[in-house]
């Protein structure tokens, strides 16, 4: 079982996006869940999302606690919160932040997993070039398909069209594509 814990803000997508990433998960035929945990519901307050995927039936209901991938929609939650505690050892993190890992103050937990496996990209830049608007949630699942391989980025494009028509989803496509692309560069030359 692959398990995925996405922080963010209200407002954000931060729930979507796992949404999304269960629909991607059940394009490449496994079995998948999503479900959201938040306190207060108000735009810009933390939120946490969780998607499990499996190739048999998934019972369990609790929060994921030992995630493969962490996705950080917002690096503001870096100082107030410990994001990665869990993230298993062979274990997968994307940032949103156009800021190197050292100024995020990541350098450790960069030098602690395998190379090239704790990212940041500018997801909400890539977002408000394609969209118009700082939303990474998308984005960032383009950038997790190239990061893990989890889901492939056809399984994605096509939970975004199945979720929003017309051109918002061809921009959200786009911009998941972007940062597939992205991504499979900065891995390639990790390589």
């Amino acid at each position: 079982m692959v398990e995925v814990r996405i922080h963010g803000r209200g407002g954000q997508g931060v729930v979507t996006a796992a949404d999304l990433l269960a629909m991607a998960a059940f394009e490449d035929g496994h079995h998948a869940q999503a479900f959201p945990s938040f306190g207060s519901e108000r735009m810009g307050a933390p939120v946490v999302s969780y998607c499990r995927i499996s190739d048999e039936e998934i019972r369990s209901r609790e929060p994921v606690l030992a995630p493969d991938l962490v996705v950080v929609q917002d690096p503001t939650l870096l100082p107030i919160m410990d994001v990665f505690s869990g993230l298993k050892p062979d274990g997968y993190a994307l940032v949103n932040s156009t800021k190197p890992l050292s100024e995020l103050g990541l350098t450790e937990l960069e030098e602690k997993y395998q190379p090239g496996h704790v990212v940041a990209i500018p997801a909400s830049d890539i977002a408000r070039e394609h969209l118009g608007r700082p939303l990474p949630n998308a984005v960032l699942l383009g950038g997790a398909s190239a990061l893990t391989g989890i889901m492939s980025l056809d399984s994605v494009l096509s939970a975004i069209g199945g979720r929003f028509g017309g051109k918002v989803g061809a921009s959200n496509q786009a911009a998941a594509r972007a940062a597939y692309e992205l991504v499979m560069e900065m891995k390639e030359s990790h390589a």
